[in-house]
């Protein structure tokens, strides 16, 4: 049920932002098909829209499960049905594949968006999209340990300035502790039981 209202949620924000995207004079501004072809073609090397590719059948399987739910009876129409109506509006992945090439084309430059698809389609690019969140997950471990050492030695050496520090203020007879304001003895040189 979140889900499904999550989707909800999201469509009608994304349409919104869609909405106003394309009304702004800014995204008014004419790109050239070979500027937009350019776009797809990075779009489709950089794998930019894969991860939206469950969209779909997680919505139509959050849906049938909900209405199951509610009506146990129509198992077979509410799967029949849900399989038909996501199946017919698989087409409609074409849009976003249109809508993330123009944010592309607005972005860059169709000389960039070449470049940017041919290293993509290159042996290199392919490693680096298929390889690189392993080897950023990694370096997010590197960077907590070089973290958490720096903070232990900048601790460390400020402690040591700061007691340095405070040492060269103290009397020069360290033998002997200061008595207290008070009169009373020190501490150290109360009588042990």
């Amino acid at each position: 049920m979140m889900l499904s209202a999550r989707l909800r949620r999201f469509s009608a924000v994304a349409a919104a932002t869609a909405l106003v995207a394309l009304s702004s004079p800014a995204f008014s501004q004419d790109v050239s098909e070979s500027h937009l072809k350019a776009a797809h073609t990075a779009v489709e090397a950089l794998h930019a829209t894969d991860s939206f590719d469950s969209i779909l059948p997680r919505a139509a399987a959050a849906l049938q499960e909900q209405l199951i739910q509610k009506n146990p009876d129509q198992e077979q129409l509410i799967s029949k049905t849900v399989s038909e109506k996501a199946l017919a509006l698989a087409s409609r992945r074409a849009d976003l594949e249109k809508e993330a090439a123009m944010a592309y084309a607005k972005s860059f430059s169709e000389k960039e968006l070449t470049d940017i698809a041919a290293f993509y389609s290159s042996e290199a690019g392919k490693k680096l999209l298929s390889t690189g969140p392993i080897a950023m997950r990694d370096v997010l471990k590197a960077a907590e340990i070089w973290q958490n050492g720096i903070a232990r030695d900048l601790g460390q050496q400020v402690g040591e300035a700061l007691a340095a520090a405070n040492g060269a203020k103290a009397p020069a007879n360290d033998a002997a502790p200061a008595a207290p304001a008070d009169g009373a003895a020190p501490a150290d040189s109360a009588p042990k039981n």
